[in-house]
């Protein structure tokens, strides 16, 4: 794992980003596009970390932090590069920042059809809290409905 580097996404990335999670991770979100993931880097440059092996993207995540809630998103893997420790490094990236930024608690979101995901999320130390639901609206404006499912994990 020692060739692993985690790094901030940048502007040029976002492309790359967006094939990536088209083929690693599960699912689609209504802010699955260019101009979704710039405002995102644009403003919280900390928030999209990239995992990357010889200069390939194999992973990433969204750590994102308003405040007051520390929330991960996004996490996703390269099917090839899975169980070799890249949602753990991912992850260990993540909650440094949200300790750096005095973050209290980590919350991620799950898709409840994901259950590859379930388990990483439990192994990471993460559990479910069955006493909440997230309710979603799709803004005007939008380009369409979306499915409101933020996170799409490893």
């Amino acid at each position: 794992m020692n060739d692993l580097r985690i790094r901030h996404a940048t502007a040029p990335d976002i492309d790359t980003v967006l094939g990536f999670w088209r083929e690693a991770a599960e699912g689609t979100s209504i802010s699955d596009d260019h101009d979704g993931v710039a405002r995102l880097v644009a403003r919280d440059p900390g928030a999209l970390l990239l995992a990357e092996r010889a200069g390939h993207l194999v992973g990433t995540v969204i750590a994102g932090f308003d405040g007051w809630r520390c929330s991960a998103y996004r996490l996703a893997v390269h099917p090839d590069h899975r169980r070799q420790g890249v949602a753990t490094a991912l992850m260990d990236a993540a909650e440094e920042r949200f300790g750096a930024l005095g973050g209290r608690r980590a919350d991620a979101m799950v898709l409840e059809s994901n259950e590859r995901a379930h388990r990483t999320w439990a192994t990471a130390g993460y559990h479910r809290e069955d006493h909440w639901r997230r309710w979603v609206k799709p803004l005007a404006g939008t380009g369409g409905a979306g499915t409101g499912a933020g996170a799409r994990d490893a």
